[in-house]
This record gives C-alpha cells, sequence and structure tokens, in this order.
C-alpha cells in the first residue's frame, strides 16, 4: 500500500473500488459533474463536498474548502439518493460518514447565507425593506430583484409587484428577514442591481432546489414566474372523451329507432346509413342500386 500523502482522495494501491469515469478530472472550468444525475452544470448553481481528515462528509457551501471536490446537483432527491446510496463513498473510494440530517443541514447553511447576504446589501445600501420603500424602488426602477418573505400573504405579494416583470424570490419567513433590517417582520426587500444582487439569487435558488420534494419550481425561494391555468388531472381528457363517444353513440342509436328516414330503417332494409342532410340512402347492400329514404 502507498504511504499516506494526507490527501483523502489519495489513489491507494489495490483498492478494488475504481472511481466512475471522469471522477479523476481537475475541478477547472465553469461547470461540474453532479455525482447521482451525471450531467454537468454551472458550479455555482450545484453544492460541493469534500471529505474530512476523519472521513466525515463537509458541505462546502462556498466552494472554498482544500480537497477534492464532490459535486450534487441543488435538488432534494438528488441529495437524498446519494445520501441513501453510497454516492458518497463510489466518489471519495473509501468510507465516508454521512450525517442523516444532511438535507436539514443544507438547507440551514443556505438560509444563513441568504441572510448574511441581504445584511451586506443592507449596509452597503443596496437594500431597503417596507411596502412603501421598497415600493419606490421597485417602480423607479432601481431593483433588480425582489425577496419576499415566504410566509407572507400571496395577494399582498402580488399587489406590491402589481404586474411588473422582476426577479422575485422568498427563501426566507418574514421573522427573518425583519431581523436582517433591525424590525419585527419584514415581507418586501427590494434589492439594488450588482453581485449582491446575483449572488443572493443564486443562493436563493439553491434552496429552492433543496425545499421543493423532486426540485421544482414549488421549492420556496425559487424565482417567481407567472403561473397558468391549473392543469387538469391525466385521465380527466380520457374520461370526457369516453362519456362523449358514449353520448354520440347513444345518439345515433335512438336516431335509428326513431327516425324512419334514419340508419336503423335503412339498415333494416338492406341499406346503407341514410345521408341526414340530403335524405338520400346510401347504396343498397343487396342490389347495389341507391334509394330515397322515406
Amino acid at each position: 500500500m502507498a504511504p499516506d500523502s494526507g490527501d483523502p482522495f489519495a489513489p491507494v494501491t489495490g483498492d478494488p473500488v475504481a472511481p466512475a469515469s471522469g471522477d479523476d478530472a481537475p475541478e477547472t472550468g465553469p461547470l461540474r459533474r453532479c455525482l447521482v444525475t451525471r450531467e454537468r452544470a454551472e458550479k455555482a448553481s450545484m453544492i460541493r463536498f469534500v471529505v474530512g481528515p476523519d472521513r466525515a462528509l463537509v458541505p462546502d457551501l462556498s466552494a472554498r474548502l482544500p480537497g477534492r471536490g464532490m459535486w450534487l446537483s441543488a435538488r432534494a432527491d438528488v441529495v437524498e439518493t446519494a445520501r441513501t446510496r453510497g454516492a458518497f463513498a463510489r466518489a471519495a473510494r473509501g468510507v465516508v460518514a454521512v450525517p442523516p440530517d444532511l438535507l436539514a443541514r443544507l438547507r440551514a447553511g443556505l438560509e444563513r447565507r441568504i441572510a448574511d447576504l441581504l445584511g451586506l446589501t443592507r449596509r452597503a445600501g443596496q437594500a431597503v425593506a417596507g411596502f412603501d420603500k421598497a415600493g419606490e424602488w421597485v417602480r423607479s426602477g432601481r431593483a433588480a430583484l425582489v425577496v419576499q418573505a415566504a410566509d407572507g400573504s400571496a395577494e399582498e405579494r402580488r399587489r406590491f409587484l402589481s404586474g411588473r416583470d422582476i426577479p422575485t424570490v422568498a427563501p426566507l419567513p418574514a421573522a427573518v428577514l425583519g431581523a436582517v433590517f433591525g424590525r419585527d417582520r419584514a415581507v418586501h426587500v427590494a434589492v439594488a442591481p450588482g453581485k449582491l444582487a446575483a449572488a443572493l439569487r443564486i443562493e436563493a435558488e439553491r434552496l429552492a432546489g433543496l425545499v421543493a420534494p423532486d426540485g421544482g419550481e414549488t421549492g420556496r425561494g425559487r424565482v417567481a414566474r407567472q403561473a397558468g391555468p391549473p392543469a387538469r388531472p391525466a385521465g380527466a381528457a380520457r374520461d370526457d372523451g369516453a362519456r362523449q363517444g358514449g353520448q354520440r353513440q347513444g345518439s345515433r342509436r335512438q336516431d335509428g329507432r326513431l327516425d324512419g328516414s334514419g340508419a336503423g330503417e335503412a339498415q333494416a332494409n338492406g341499406q346503407g346509413p341514410t345521408d341526414r342532410r340530403t335524405g338520400i340512402a346510401r347504396t343498397d347492400r343487396r342490389t347495389g342500386i341507391a334509394r330515397q329514404a322515406g
């Protein structure tokens, strides 16, 4: 066995577990590959992990810790898959202690980062809170991002935006937003353009993916988009079509019984169905001669 180099990811002679293809590639460029989905994405939108000297998994939300990184897409289902199916141990080529509450730790860490970023924007004069102050920034075009309370009234949040097309996130509850701005609660925060606004949006997106069960758009903090009409259940269209088809078929049967010029009588006399618009029967099946219905 090779001597210990101090790198927990250093190759070990005779190790029977080979890393997945591409896992040994140096971390260069803006893209990283997810351990679970194997998809490449911008590293700013993903979550990095390293293994500590005690072989414990360490989330590296700032992506600055030393050591070989392991990357996951910022999705709750991806994190849970990696935790329960040994993705970290395979990537690290050895035993890794993964906390059972990994997802909760990631959420808490991202919430702290968002609160810290908001504090920086406030101290830099790049953010204001409150319906009137933040609303003035939005109306005057000074806001590049709106941060709203996750537990705020949906109606009030819509009224604040008044249909304006501006990126909006809702990553934190009103009490936490209020604490950043020295008040009990804050529901609306406007952030000026710049690097801090961009960083806030990225962190809110990462948190949103970890809150939604599948990383979908319902996650807390996801950049808001206009909602379309509610989707119908998958079987609704089939049920409607079956009912309509049954009604049409029943109507045709009833027409044949009650209308002497209809298909029922024509077929009883050996004719094909009658054209209801012209009253002319189709060709007689026995003689091949078209007859007038009636």
